[in-house]
């Protein structure tokens, strides 16, 4: 898990063991707190709201969200909501749709969000079936609301661009090629990426929102 600061302070002292460039973010810039969001639907809703809008947006929308369909949002009435009524809130065509889909799957009990598959593969399968949520999306809500100890948002670029830093690599490593090197950081992958991100902030000198 890397929802405690005792539990990803376990995962940072096993990678550092295993992997130097670790050690060396951790003796430079600290350890990094847990990241967390609640488990649950508003999560998985606010990671479609928040899709291609800057953070202050995705706030201001959120908020109109919640005040037109509750706290959390009443899936029925997200459901029964027409393209214009989700415009109003400030959510696309495209996003509405989303929401929609989420609301749809959660209502039929296609997709319990508090029961979902242990096996990381099958829960990201099962969340990827939401329309608009690719792997990347359900691999950072299994990260963060779920604490999952093993996740490892490969795809991330930020992620990629700082192990490369880290390892020296001499180009940015793809997805591909990032799997493969940390096969040998399980089952600590999950907070590499949070390391990761520590880091890529500290230098880039303002905090990527996740």
């Amino acid at each position: 898990m890397v929802r405690t600061v005792e539990s990803l302070n376990t995962s940072l002292d096993a990678l550092a063991s295993r992997e130097p460039g670790f050690a060396a973010v951790l003796a430079r810039h600290g350890r990094p707190e847990p990241r967390l969001s609640e488990p649950g639907v508003s999560s998985m809703m606010r990671t479609i709201v928040g899709q291609q809008v800057s953070v202050a947006a995705a706030r201001s929308m959120w908020v109109k969200l919640e005040a037109k369909y509750g706290s959390p949002p009443n899936l029925d009435a997200l459901l029964a909501a027409s393209d214009e009524e989700l415009r109003s809130v400030g959510q696309s065509r495209q996003k509405a749709g989303y929401l929609r889909s989420l609301a749809a799957l959660v209502l039929s009990g296609e997709l319990d969000l508090a029961n979902l598959p242990a096996d990381d593969e099958e829960a990201i399968a099962l969340l990827t079936r939401i329309k608009g949520i690719g792997r990347w999306s359900a691999e950072i809500y299994l990260l963060f609301a779920e604490g999952r100890s093993d996740v490892w948002p490969a795809g991330d670029l930020a992620v990629q661009v700082e192990i490369g830093r880290l390892l020296g690599l001499p180009e940015r490593p793809s997805e591909k090629r990032l799997r493969e090197i940390a096969e040998n950081w399980r089952p600590h992958r999950g907070a590499a990426a949070v390391l990761a991100w520590h880091s890529y902030n500290l230098k880039a000198g303002s905090e990527i929102v996740i």
